[in-house]
């Protein structure tokens, strides 16, 4: 049967207890209908990392490590900025067959815009302009999973998962009391379809990217990652995107935790799963 039919019936057949625990970054095996675990969080920004899920303490013990992003993109060639995708995604797929990872699900390329030097993560990003970094995550993502550096995508030749992050206007980790999950970024409509979204858009519907991820910040007093607009309309709807989301680390948390958006916990759980 195609991919989608099989995914269907498989969905199909767990319980609400089975889906429920498949909604981690560890998703445990279900035995009975042969489904084994898996890791959705691995790292691979600039290289694949040793990170959560994924290991070179075996026959593979290490993997091509590339600069910051900030320089590589200062390079202004695309080309290169695909080819290290292709590596990164060569490389993972590779340790991965080789029985050193749990997962093919990569959660880069951070795409935010840079506007603010203060930001201590800012070189993981291509860097202050839009269109850029619009380009740098089309062809990056091009070049992780293994498409062509253009042209039309088939999807069913997936080497390995890339995922943009963190969508969207998230540029800020802590400044004079105020955390990254508690910040509320006032943006204007035009400022979010000019600056902050452009690039989300390209890694969508350029790179055609099978994963995004959303921020820890609130956009004008809504969670990023409770935000249907967001994620339904503008991502799914206007973009087409036909892949997963995830929130970033226990960023559904603190939407009851530390923002007080949702009364309770399952409140925010609720939200983010309608979004």
């Amino acid at each position: 049967m195609p991919i989608e039919r099989r995914a269907a019936d498989l969905v199909s057949k767990l319980s609400l207890e089975e889906k429920i625990s498949q909604l981690g970054d560890e998703s445990p095996a279900v035995a009975r209908l042969g489904v084994p675990a898996y890791k959705w969080w691995s790292e691979a920004l600039h290289g694949v990392a040793w990170s959560k899920g994924m290991h070179l303490d075996g026959p593979l013990r290490a993997a091509t490590s590339f600069p910051q992003v900030i320089l590589t993109a200062a390079s202004f060639n695309p080309h290169l900025w695909y080819r290290i995708g292709q590596v990164i995604g060569t490389e993972a797929r590779g340790v991965y067959n080789n029985g050193q990872a749990e997962g093919l699900t990569f959660w880069a390329p951070n795409i935010n815009v840079f506007r603010d030097p203060r930001w201590g993560r800012g070189q993981e990003t291509p860097g202050e302009d839009p269109t850029m970094t619009g380009k740098y995550a089309a062809v990056f993502v091009r070049g992780v999973q293994g498409y062509a550096i253009s042209g039309a995508i088939n999807s069913s030749d997936l080497e390995a998962s890339a995922c943009c992050k963190h969508f969207t206007a998230y540029d800020l980790e802590n400044w004079k009391g105020v955390t990254r999950f508690a910040f509320d970024a006032k943006v204007t409509e035009q400022d979010l379809a000019d600056t902050y979204n452009p690039p989300f858009k390209s890694c969508v519907e350029d790179g055609g990217a099978s994963g995004i991820m959303c921020s820890y910040n609130r956009v004008n007093g809504v969670p990023t990652c409770a935000d249907h607009n967001l994620l339904s309309k503008t991502a799914r709807g206007d973009w087409s995107f036909n892949g997963y989301i995830t929130s970033d680390c226990d960023a559904v948390a603190i939407i009851h935790d530390v923002q007080g958006y949702a009364k309770a916990p399952e409140d925010a759980v609720a939200d983010v799963l309608k979004a």
